[in-house]
């Protein structure tokens, strides 16, 4: 926008129009040119007309127009410049058409109100001037018409008005719908911009949303699976040092290797086959559908690792059933496997959420698996602590009977920390780390109304 306020050929909206110069469109520009010739030969005709009334030279009138008519080219550019030029040449009776659509324009444009009402009074007072100076002098030199007196003023200060009050009310209207439909615009602009925003927020969520199910379904398959493995490699140790020596304990044992290997067998079937069923039925879903059929798959899976199996073994149910009531099932499997665990329960159990039991059975389920990898033969205590408003686990192992040696079990690193997001997403407290006689202790407590559904 210029010093004048007439927005320059970019536009409301920033684009190039193609015009020429300052017209934003050259249909612009050939408007343009039309009213200046019609105003230049205009002005050359009243100013013969004035050159004759004056005793000029007529060469002086046509000069006049000639230079006054073509100062319409500018009225998009410098509005205030084409009216100035109108009301200085009102004593000569020249631009009637560059008067009103100068005011037009300057009223039309972005230009301060205030120059505007100044600009359109001094065009009128101009014109009351010119026009009573005239009406007197046509008066006086007819002898026959004697008007009252306040005939001149009232014809002077009506075709003052006639000549300025349109031209200025159309140019506001029409400027005051002009900036309502570029308010409109750049509305729609901003919308446009907040919907792309909120998009990419979305997909960032989705993202999001994503990954952690991914990390919810990956979690839940280690937690199930791991600690069969490991048990079932205890159990293989064990039964390789007493094969010879004991034919009737090996036995014992291989008979819990084979029951443990074809639970895990069983629950990685069952977990595969409900994520087969979510990726096959999602398949043609959008991608914007994805977290939602992440997230009912990772509940499925969840419920595949809550729910007990048939009773095959008499440890069976406690390692799949993920509640606070199993947690001396993993207490007998680690006992059976070798492993001298105490388990103590204090207050009077009662039941909590869903999420809650499942939790606190995971890290208890974690924690004994964790035994068995780094610390074998170790001494463990469990212990249960049922308390006004939360549920408190922890297990402690002492030093391994082995020293520094453990069952030679690969670890991924990722046991301690998936505890840890189990815990602190349902706004408990986690706590884990070597104790000062060389064993390991991992507690968690976790609010009593949490993980409810």
């Amino acid at each position: 926008m210029t010093a004048t306020g007439v927005r320059d050929a970019g536009g409301i909206r920033g684009a190039p129009g193609g015009g020429p110069w300052w017209w934003e469109h050259r249909r612009s520009a050939v408007l343009d040119v039309c009213l200046a010739l019609a105003s230049t030969v205009e002005c050359v005709l009243e100013g013969v007309q004035f050159a004759q009334e004056s005793r000029l030279p007529e060469a002086v009138g046509i000069v006049l127009g000639l230079l006054v008519g073509p100062v319409l080219l500018l009225r998009r550019k410098w509005p205030i410049v084409v009216v100035l030029v109108s009301i200085a040449v009102t004593p000569a009776e020249l631009g009637a058409l560059l008067g009103i659509v100068g005011l037009y324009t300057l009223a039309a444009s972005d230009v301060p109100r205030r120059f505007t009402v100044l600009l359109a009074g001094m065009s009128v007072i101009g014109t009351l001037i010119v026009t009573i100076l005239k009406m007197q002098q046509d008066v006086a030199s007819q002898e026959d018409f004697n008007p009252p007196w306040w005939f001149v003023p009232l014809v002077s200060v009506a075709l003052g008005l006639v000549l300025t009050a349109p031209p200025v009310l159309l140019g506001l209207y029409v400027g005051a719908r002009r900036r309502l439909v570029e308010s409109l615009r750049e509305r729609n602009d901003g919308l446009e911009r907040e919907l792309m925003l909120l998009a990419e927020r979305a997909e960032e969520r989705a993202e999001w949303a994503r990954n952690e199910e991914r990390t919810r379904i990956a979690r839940e398959m280690h937690d199930v699976v791991a600690h069969r493995v490991s048990l079932m490699v205890v159990h293989a140790a064990a039964l390789q040092a007493v094969a010879l020596k004991d034919p009737e304990k090996a036995a014992r044992n291989a008979g819990l290797v084979g029951d443990m290997g074809r639970q895990a067998l069983t629950e990685l079937r069952e977990m595969l086959g409900v994520l087969r069923t979510g990726e096959g039925s999602g398949a043609s879903a959008r991608v914007s559908d994805e977290p939602e059929r992440l997230v009912a798959v990772a509940s499925k899976v969840s419920k595949v690792a809550r729910v007990p199996e048939s009773a095959e073994s008499p440890n069976r149910g406690a390692a799949a059933g993920g509640v606070l009531a199993d947690v001396a099932g993993l207490v007998d499997q680690s006992r059976a496997a070798g492993t001298v665990v105490e388990l103590s329960v204090e207050g009077e159990a009662r039941p909590y959420g869903p999420g809650v039991e499942q939790t606190a059975f995971r890290v208890v389920q974690e924690a004994l698996t964790n035994v068995h990898k780094h610390a074998p033969g170790a001494r463990v205590r469990v212990r249960l602590a049922h308390r006004d408003g939360e549920v408190a686990v922890q297990v402690e192992n002492g030093p391994s009977e082995r020293g520094a040696a453990d069952a030679g079990l690969p670890s991924g690193g990722n046991g301690l920390v998936g505890m840890r997001e189990r815990v602190t997403g349902l706004g408990g407290v986690f706590v884990s780390g070597a104790t000062e006689t060389g064993g390991f202790r991992v507690s968690a407590v976790l609010p009593a109304g949490a993980g409810g559904e």
